[in-house]
This record gives structure tokens, C-alpha cells and sequence, in this order.
């Protein structure tokens, strides 16, 4: 046996064991055991082994003692819920759920540890079910908030959030909603994780199908931690300690490993049944990790790092392998946070320096800058990186923080927990803050008494428990990480066969789980035979419903249909899942239920009244980002099967030939540089990646489920194209004139209605009779609204966009998936605005529920262009998939501002002076536009004048690398704050409350530029600050003693360019800045030199002040 062999090989080493990983290496897997039973492999002692076994039950038993004396002694009798603090002869008034879990997790360990032995005289089991006990007392105080949990799937509110604190006797909540910061996503996540590892372990934690249940919907509660802002792992939310709350890196991270952890683990463990198993969406779980790789290295937008990333990427979590990321995460932390006593849990931290106001909750505006510099040291950090050290099997590391550790560590005499005790954090004294301030580091930090003179910090002390257990090699890393976290998914054993899992496969990098020779499946279904026969005649092979059977095809609406019995409780009234769309990735598997196999086609293909689905080019980009998207992401075991379902309209019009084309491309086998496989269905199955719906074998009526149906057309067939209906040219397109049409009576509309060909007058005519009649109001038995739907339709076909957005905007549509779309923009650190350019607009700063999106996309733009309403949801969708791909096609835009790209395409169009209206744009040839104004072309930016560079660089906000850095160099040395079109910046609070990158700071002087109208004036303004900036650096003594007014530079450095030319050319004095806007910067007589000189008059009216004697020279 494994550890037999491990220990005939301790009794070489010296009686005092080596603190060694020498058997933690990264790699190591206990081959041969069932997962189930990892570390259930006690030794039998010999007469050679006895001495060793001797020498590793004395061990053991004194970290029993230990554990019993730091740890246990504070367990709640009636739940075993552990508090925060442990006190001597106190009984603890509050739980904490995160503290409980890591005290289990010492106590489980230990646990583990024992079951290397033989005669562990009933203490393995003992442990064991103090763990077992912590984790259903935590369940007992959640699955009484099952309603929370019911309100949260639905609203991710903070006063739906499940509570973090308890009485630890009664398990009843102690403080209310809003008395406390209860949503922290990460204890949800923790708890699943250890959850799993436990059961994985031999645990039986759950015993009844309502507790299978609610740990389902602990899944939902924490799938969309990708857009929950909420109050992180230090209960404050953002750094300012104000009640905010914010996306959190560390948040999503756990939450992506606890989905990864619990995919298809069965919560009976080896005795389960198939209704025990639980179920993750793989597009959530995408989405999570797609987000958090995104953020990190940042924690969120006011923390540039955190400590808590430690416990995210390493020990427990292990949520990414990505080696770039994850090193580049933990070097910053320690690089920036890493002190002599601890690490700083992140930059302006005040809790429990002497300098916080203890009897205030939250800080005051700009109080966070005192505590720069003097922030506590947590030692507890030094423990999560030994944690780490020991899994990478670093014995340098593992040497520097033991011995960063011995250093740190107190030994109390206090009655009842004699021994080695961890800090909760070091402080610098009140007599030392002046000194540390005036030199950093030389000030003495003084332990608390927490974990020193009074009390035990639990969760660090289980920490550093669990630590110790590992460094002397009593704890193996598989019996503390039974699931194999630590290793990439490819290489941790498959937990069940019938379920989909992250695949077991060895090529490329250890990170890398996605084979980059990926074949995708694709399966062609024809709606009917005669469009089958049609697609034959071409050479596309085919299948349709009928010859595809017994095999179902299904809507995605169909599958989101049948998960919502996952998870349902009448008793916990608990719903299931939420109506939530799949996403590709969920219907590129084939699922098996009731008996019955099923494939689902795409959301791509389902019939939708937005109008983008009746543009068949859109419909085939966005065919082609399905397919690479799959190519990229696919993480399960087996090929992803793509459904594609072809409709008669995708044939009618005049994009057949594209969509042919696209047909002969999955014919060679090749789209795009993607390697497809189409084929018959039934022949596809054995390769493909197949999900058991097993949930759904208790439904009393199984036949609720519709799957597609085979348009029937009779004996009617196409020969050819020239049989398919042709779409007629409309010779007529006649525009009204809307002064006139305004004065007429309704009846004369309607009849002027019946009479109109042009579809451009027919939109007119009801658009004005929607404004005085409303959607409801019937003529000829039809109501308005249903006339606007037949438009729509009508123009479609026609391809009359304009018509199309109109009719659309006044029926209020909302494009799917608009919201996903949103939170991709704002993960990526950007923040998003709605509305008309030149009118107010709206801020998006977090995600939004698209009923919030509509309202505020219909108030803000149809008082002043009605079909902006719905251009702006295709840029905002075209966008959100658009950043995901190219990220730094967006460098330099911090704030996208959609009316001001609408404004930009506009120009773009004017420039290559055609007389078409963004709005007549086919949504393919919209999605085009919008991506050449993106990225620049070097040989087409340079043919544009300096006025139309200014005007593009302006309208989409984009401004030079440093730029915000600047823009805080010149703060600093403004007392008076910076004025840009009439808004302050004023140097306090800002520069207490924020730092230089900061990106709540870009943010602010984003806030600041968005007061400019004029997009070439604002990037003027942008370059005109990079002048200040540059002027400042090469003159350091210069100070502003007074706030900077922008705008009166750029007026001065205008007049006396208007002056120039006056005197060299002859022109006459204007007021139109179009031609000071159309100079280049640098160069003889231009702007630069205009802003300079205008900079050094107002030096020499006083604007300035020098802080030397001499004057500074500007070169």
C-alpha cells in the first residue's frame, strides 16, 4: 500500500522529522485508489515499522491535543458553528460562517491525518464528525433562509443575500439585512468546496433529498458571481468602507472553482443515487472564469491587489492554473502587500490601526488616506503561502516562511490554550505612526492581543494548524485536496462517467485543457424534406426531424424548460433553476432524457422577434464567433456537437449565396480555420460529450417536453431557387412630409395608410397615429401594434432598415443576451453609457436586469431619435462580444459611450461622402463600421485631416497610455483642484481617497472630460493636459497655486493662434474653432505650441508660483 511504502521510507530518516516536501510534489497522484477512498488506507504495524508508527501516533496525538486546546474547545454544543474569536472560560454570542469552515477543515485534516494509522483509538472518526458536524450546522442556519436563496437566484441584492454571522447555540441570525455585509459570495463558494473535498473523503454530510435540494440551489445562488458586486472577503465591500459594494476577482475566482468542484459529484457519495447528483451550467462556469482571468491581477476597482487573491489561486480554492496569470496574480501581492510581520490585506486598509475611528462603522470621505503606510500585517498570509510552497513542492519557499513564521509566532500561558499561538494581525503603535509616516519600515509592529495575550484568531490558527501538519509530514496533499484542485483539470480523475466532466486529457501545457486540434460536430437539419432535396441538389448532405428519430431535437427554450425541475422543493419553497437561457456551450453537449436522446440547436437559431435574425449575413458572423468560441472554450470530456438548424427564410433573398458558401465551408472541414466534422447524427453520438439528466426520471408526465417539429408542406417541392417565392423590388419609397401629416385627422391617416406603397410612408403614418391613438387602438380589426410587427416584417425582407429600427424602437423590443453583453464591457474594468449624443446619458457602472436596460435605453433616446433605441443594443452587443476576443482594440477607452460611437460611425460615413444614414446599415454592414473605427489602419488614419483624427479619437474617448497618471502628476501639484468645462476636480478628497492607478481615479477624470459636447475639443483638451503634464516633469519646481482652468488655456492658446493668422495670412478673427481644431500638434505654428505659450502666460499672470527662486526654463 502507498503509505505502507511511505513509511518503510521514514524510518531512514533522523527521529526528528525533516521539514520536507519531498513526497508534496505537484504531480503526485495516489494511483490505484478510488477517489472516494483517497487517504482510507490505515498501516498495520510490523515488527520493522513499529518504531516509526510509534513515533507517528506520538505526533499525531499531540496535534490532537493541539487542535483539541486552539480549536475545538470553542465548538458551539448544539450546531459545532465556531466564532471569530475563541476566549478562555466565555461562551462565543456569534458564529462566523467562514471561520467555521476553516475550523472544520483543521479538524477533518487531522482527521485524514489519522488514517494512517492503525490504532488511532476511534480518533479518526471522531474528527471526522466534528467536521461533519460544522458543516450541517452551517446548512441548518442556510436552508433556514431558503427564501433568501429563492429571492437571490432571481435578484443578486444584498437583502436577499444568506447571512454570514449566526447565534452559534440557536443558529437564529443576529443582525438584519442591512445591519450587516451578508453578501460574500465567497463563503457560499469556500463552503461548496470543502463540501465536496469532505464527501470525496468518505463524509456523509448530507442526508435527505431536501438538503440535495437547497445544495443545488447554492450552486445557482453562486453562478452568476461573474456580475454580483458584493462585500468580498473583508465584509467592507470597496476599500473606501462606505456600505458599497463591488465585483470582487476573489468572489468570482472561488466561486469558478466550487462549480468546477461540484460538476457531477454526488452528494451520497459511493451509496448515491442518480437524483443526488448535482448539475452546473458550463456557460455560467465560462463566464466566471472567463471574467476572473480578465481581472486579475486586480482584486476590484478600487483594490489594485489583495491578499485575499492568495487563498483564491492557491490553498483552498486552486481556482486558476493559468501559470502566466496565477504568478503574475501572487507576485503582485507580494511585491506590494508582503511586510516583515504579514502581509497588508490591501493598500489604505484602516481596520485596527490606532488611527480608525472604532466607534464608526463606515469612513469618512478622504479618511482613508491616513492610514497609508500604516496598515496591519497579517501573519496569517505567511501560513496560505507555505500552504502554497508545499503543494508546488518549493522547499526554498517552504524554508522562507517557516522561518518568516517562527518569527512571528507567540507562545501564550494563558489558562486553558497554553502553546503556540498566531497572531490576528500586527499594529504599529500610536508614539511610532509619525515615524513609520517619515520613514517607512522603521517603525516596531506590536502583535494583538488577539492570538497573543488574549483569545485565538480560529482562522488563522486552523491555518496554521493544517500548515504544520503538512510541513512535518503527518498530512499528505491528496488527503488535504482529495479532488485534486491543485492539479489542472486534464489531470485530476474523472468523478463519474455518466455526468460531463472537465476532461482527462495529456497534450500541450499543464493548463492548456483544450486540445488544440479540437474537431467540432456539426449536424445539418433541414426544417423540411423539400428544403432538404433543395440543399441536395448543391451537394449539402442533410438530415431533417423525421429521419433523425428516435433522436429529438430541441429549442433551447425547451432544455431551459426541463432544468427547471433541478433543484425544485415545495417544501423549502424552492423554484429550481432560474429562466435563464443556455448558452452554446450547454447546447453543444447531447443530453439523455426520460428514456430519450437529445440534441438542441443553438440560441443562434431559435425564431426571435428582434430583427437582427432576418439579416442573414449577422446571422452568419455570428454562426462563425459560435464556432470559435467553441474551438476555444470547450473544457468537457468529448466533442462538442453543433446543431445547425437551417430554416426556409435562411435560403430566400439575396444572401443565398453567402449562406451556400458557408455550407461548402463545413463541407471541406474548414471554417474559417476551425476543423468541423459534419455527419450524420446517429453516427456522431459515440464521440460526443453526453449529460444524464437523471432529475427529470421523477416527473409524472414525461411527454411535457416538445421537441421540433418537421415543417409540412405537402407534396408542394422546390426544383430549384427559381421555385422559392421571391422577395418583389418596391419600385415606390416615397417620405412624407411629417409637418403636413401632423394636421390630419386620424381617418385621413388610416386612409392615406391603405393607399401608401412605400413602406418608408407606411412607417410615418403609423408612428404618428401609435403617438395619438396607442398600441391597442384597432382599425379594420387589427390593433396598431400587430401593424407594426407586419412592417417590420415586411421590411425585413425588403431590407428597409431604417423602417425596421423604427417600427421596432416604437415597439419597445429588447434584444436576448443584452445583459450578459454589459457585464462582459464592465468586467474588463470599462465603464458603459446610454444615449443620444449631444442629450443626457445614462452611466452603467454594474450589471443591470433587462427590464433596468430597456427602461433606461427607451427614457434616455426615443424623446430624440427614435431608432437609437435598438442601434444601440446592436453596438452594445456587438461590442460585448467584440472586447471578449480583441480586448485591446479598446486600449486607451476607459468610458464607452455608445451615442458618442454612433456619432463616430457617423463621421466615418461623412468622411467617405456617401449620403447613407447609419441607420439604413444592414446590422452586419452596422457591426463592420463600428469595428473599422476600432481598429486603426495606420495607411487610413493617416490620409484623415487633423480635424477628423481629432473628431474620431474624441467621439470614442480615447486617450494616450499614461494619460491618467498624467493627469494625477498635475493634481498633486494643484491645490486648487483642475476645471474642465465648468466641473472641479478637486485635489482633496480625491488624492486622500484614491491612488495614482487607481482605476476609480481614471474614472473620475473620465466623469470629468464627459462635460465636453464637442468630440475634437475634448481630444484637444486630452493633449492639452499632456502639454501641462510634460511641462511639469521637465520643472519640477513649479507648483499651481490656484485651481488650473483647461478650458481658458486652450481659449488663450485659440486667440493667439487666431492672432498668427491674422498677421500671416490675413484672416479675420472668428469665433469657430474648427480651424485651430484642424492644425496639426506638433509642429511649427501648431497646437502644442499654442497651449505651451498660453500655459506661460498665465505662469506670468500669476497662475502659477515657482517654488525656487529661479525661473524654470520650458524647453
Amino acid at each position: 500500500m502507498f503509505y505502507a511504502r511511505q513509511l518503510s521510507r521514514q524510518l531512514s530518516r533522523d527521529t526528528e522529522r525533516r521539514k520536507s516536501t519531498d513526497s508534496f510534489s505537484r504531480g503526485s497522484v495516489i494511483d490505484g485508489l478510488p477517489l472516494g477512498k483517497v487517504g482510507d488506507n490505515r498501516v498495520s504495524t510490523g515488527d520493522a515499522e513499529g518504531g516509526a508508527e510509534k513515533d507517528l501516533k506520538k505526533e499525531l496525538d499531540n496535534q490532537y491535543t493541539t487542535l483539541k486546546r486552539h480549536i475545538l474547545q470553542f465548538q458551539s454544543v448544539t450546531l459545532g458553528l465556531f466564532p471569530r474569536i475563541g476566549y478562555a472560560n466565555e461562551q462565543p454570542v456569534e458564529a462566523h460562517v467562514r471561520d467555521s469552515i476553516y475550523c472544520a477543515t483543521a479538524a477533518w485534516a487531522l482527521s485524514q491525518a489519522y488514517r494512517r494509522i492503525d490504532n488511532d483509538q476511534g480518533r479518526t472518526h471522531e474528527l471526522a464528525q466534528v467536521a461533519v458536524k460544522t458543516m450541517r450546522g452551517i446548512l441548518y442556519c442556510w436552508i433556514r433562509q431558503a427564501d433568501k436563496v429563492e429571492k437571490f437566484k432571481e435578484n443578486q441584492s444584498a437583502s436577499h443575500a444568506l447571512h454570514s454571522v449566526f447565534d452559534p447555540h440557536t443558529g437564529d441570525p443576529l443582525y438584519k439585512d442591512d445591519e450587516f455585509e451578508h453578501l460574500q459570495i465567497d463563503v457560499v463558494g469556500l463552503y461548496l468546496i470543502m463540501l465536496v473535498q469532505m464527501i470525496t473523503s468518505g463524509l456523509q454530510i448530507i442526508y435527505t433529498t431536501d438538503e440535495v435540494n437547497f445544495v443545488q440551489n447554492l450552486v445557482f445562488y453562486v453562478e452568476r458571481a461573474y456580475r454580483t458586486p458584493d462585500y468580498g472577503m473583508w465584509e467592507r465591500g470597496s476599500k473606501y468602507n462606505n456600505g458599497s459594494t463591488e465585483v470582487h476577482a476573489s468572489s468570482i475566482g472561488i466561486a469558478k472553482a466550487a462549480l468546477e468542484a461540484i460538476n457531477g459529484v454526488n452528494l451520497f457519495g459511493d451509496q448515491g443515487a442518480s437524483w443526488s447528483v448535482i448539475f452546473v451550467d458550463i456557460d455560467a462556469h465560462n463566464r466566471n472564469r472567463t471574467i476572473f482571468e480578465s481581472i486579475l491581477p486586480r482584486e476590484s476597482n478600487s483594490k489594485n491587489t489583495d491578499a485575499s487573491l492568495l487563498a483564491t489561486v492557491g490553498w483552498p480554492a486552486f481556482g486558476i492554473h493559468e501559470e502566466p496569470i496565477r504568478s503574475r496574480t501572487i507576485d503582485k501581492v507580494k511585491r506590494k502587500l508582503r511586510g516583515p510581520r504579514g502581509f497588508k490585506r490591501f493598500i489604505r486598509d484602516g481596520y485596527k490601526t490606532v488611527v480608525e475611528d472604532n466607534k464608526r462603522k463606515y469612513y469618512k470621505p478622504a479618511e482613508i488616506k491616513n492610514f497609508d503606510g500604516i496598515e496591519c500585517e497579517w501573519p496569517m498570509f505567511y501560513v496560505y503561502m507555505l500552504i502554497d510552497c508545499i503543494f508546488l513542492g518549493d522547499k526554498e519557499g517552504i524554508a522562507t516562511y517557516s522561518k518568516l513564521l517562527d518569527n512571528v509566532m507567540t507562545r501564550s500561558n494563558e489558562d486553558g490554550i497554553p502553546g503556540l499561538l498566531l497572531p490576528q494581525y500586527f499594529f504599529i503603535p500610536a508614539d511610532q505612526i509619525d515615524r513609520e509616516r517619515s520613514r517607512p519600515g522603521s517603525a516596531d509592529r506590536i502583535p494583538s492581543d488577539v492570538g497573543s495575550t488574549k483569545g485565538i484568531f480560529l482562522w488563522g490558527q486552523s491555518v496554521y494548524f493544517i500548515s504544520q501538519l503538512l510541513v512535518k509530514d503527518l498530512l499528505n496533499v491528496n488527503d488535504l485536496d482529495p479532488i485534486r484542485r491543485h492539479l489542472p483539470a486534464s489531470e485530476r480523475p474523472k468523478v463519474n462517467s455518466r455526468y460531463s466532466s472537465f476532461q482527462r486529457a495529456h497534450f500541450g501545457k499543464e493548463s492548456e485543457i483544450t486540445p488544440p486540434d479540437l474537431v467540432l460536430q456539426v449536424v445539418l437539419i433541414a426544417e423540411s424534406s423539400r428544403l432538404q432535396q433543395l440543399l441536395a441538389t448543391y451537394g449539402i448532405q442533410t438530415q431533417t426531424p423525421h429521419q433523425v428519430e428516435p433522436i429529438q431535437i430541441w429549442s433551447p427554450k425547451e432544455l431551459s424548460r426541463a432544468y427547471e425541475y433541478l433543484g425544485i422543493n415545495k417544501k423549502l419553497g424552492l423554484t429550481g433553476r432560474p429562466k435563464r437561457p443556455f448558452g452554446v456551450l450547454s447546447t453543444s453537449k447531447i443530453y439523455r432524457v426520460c428514456g430519450a436522446t437529445v440534441l438542441c440547436y443553438p440560441l443562434l437559431f431559435e425564431v426571435v422577434d428582434f430583427y437582427m435574425a432576418q439579416d442573414i449575413s449577422i446571422v452568419i458572423d455570428d454562426l462563425k464567433n459560435d464556432l470559435a468560441f467553441l474551438s476555444k472554450c470547450w473544457k468537457l470530456a468529448g466533442r462538442p456537437t453543433f446543431c445547425m438548424l437551417i430554416r426556409e427564410n435562411n435560403i430566400r433573398g439575396k444572401n443565398f449565396s453567402e449562406f451556400l458558401e458557408l455550407l461548402a465551408q463545413f463541407k471541406s472541414g474548414d471554417v474559417d480555420g476551425i476543423r468541423v466534422r459534419v455527419g450524420r447524427l446517429q453516427t456522431l453520438i459515440s464521440s460526443a460529450c453526453i449529460e444524464h439528466l437523471d432529475f427529470l426520471t421523477t416527473l409524472p408526465d414525461q411527454s411535457i417536453f416538445q421537441p421540433f417539429q418537421e415543417s409540412n408542406h405537402g407534396r408542394f417541392s422546390f426544383k430549384s431557387l427559381t421555385d422559392i417565392p421571391t422577395v418583389l423590388e418596391l419600385a415606390d419609397d416615397t417620405v412624407l412630409n411629417e409637418q403636413e401629416l401632423k394636421v390630419k385627422a386620424t381617418w385621413d391617416l388610416i386612409q392615406m395608410f391603405k393607399g401608401a406603397e412605400s413602406l418608408t410612408a407606411q412607417n410615418q403614418i403609423l408612428k404618428l397615429l401609435l403617438y395619438r391613438e396607442g398600441p391597442n387602438y384597432h382599425f379594420e380589426g387589427v390593433p396598431l401594434s400587430r401593424r407594426l410587427e407586419q412592417l417590420v416584417a415586411k421590411a425585413g425582407l425588403h431590407k428597409r432598415w431604417e423602417v425596421v429600427r423604427c417600427c421596432s424602437s416604437l415597439l419597445g423590443k429588447l434584444v436576448d443576451s443584452l445583459a450578459p453583453s454589459i457585464t462582459s464591457i464592465l468586467v474588463r474594468g470599462k465603464h458603459l453609457t446610454v444615449g443620444v449624443f449631444g442629450h443626457e446619458e445614462e452611466v452603467l457602472d454594474k450589471p443591470v436586469s433587462p427590464n433596468e436596460i430597456k427602461n433606461i435605453l427607451y427614457s434616455k433616446c426615443m424623446a430624440h431619435d427614435t431608432c437609437q433605441a435598438v442601434l444601440q443594443q446592436e453596438l452594445i452587443l456587438a461590442i460585448g462580444k467584440h472586447i471578449a476576443t480583441s480586448p485591446d482594440a479598446y486600449d486607451g477607452i476607459l468610458k464607452i459611450r455608445i451615442g458618442w460611437f454612433v456619432r463616430a460611425m457617423e463621421m466615418e460615413l461623412e468622411q467617405e461622402d456617401e449620403h447613407v444614414k447609419i441607420e439604413s446599415l444592414s446590422p452586419y454592414q452596422v457591426k463592420q463600421l463600428l469595428l473599422s473605427i476600432l481598429v486603426h489602419r495606420s495607411d487610413e488614419y493617416d490620409l484623415r485631416t487633423p480635424l477628423q483624427r481629432r473628431q474620431l479619437d474624441g467621439a470614442l474617448s480615447r486617450v494616450p497610455k499614461d494619460f491618467y497618471e498624467r493627469v494625477w502628476e498635475i493634481l498633486e501639484r494643484t491645490p486648487g483642484g483642475i476645471k474642465v468645462a465648468g466641473y472641479l476636480l478637486p485635489q482633496q478628497p480625491t488624492l486622500s481617497d484614491m491612488t495614482m492607478q487607481e482605476l476609480n481615479f481614471s474614472l473620475l477624470v473620465e466623469q470629468m472630460l464627459s462635460k465636453i459636447v464637442d468630440p475634437a475639443y475634448r481630444q484637444l483638451m486630452v493633449e492639452a493636459f499632456m502639454v501641462v503634464s510634460t511641462i511639469l516633469r521637465r520643472n519640477p519646481e513649479l507648483v499651481f497655486h490656484q485651481s488650473v482652468n483647461m478650458d481658458r488655456a486652450i481659449q488663450d492658446a485659440f486667440e493667439e493662434f487666431q492672432k498668427d493668422r491674422s498677421r500671416l495670412d490675413g484672416h479675420e478673427k472668428q469665433d469657430d474653432m474648427r480651424c485651430f481644431f484642424n492644425t496639426m500638434p506638433n509642429v511649427k505654428h501648431g497646437t502644442t505650441s499654442y497651449i505651451i505659450k498660453a500655459v506661460v502666460k498665465n505662469l506670468l499672470d500669476g497662475d502659477i508660483k515657482v517654488s525656487m527662486e529661479d525661473m524654470c526654463c520650458i524647453s
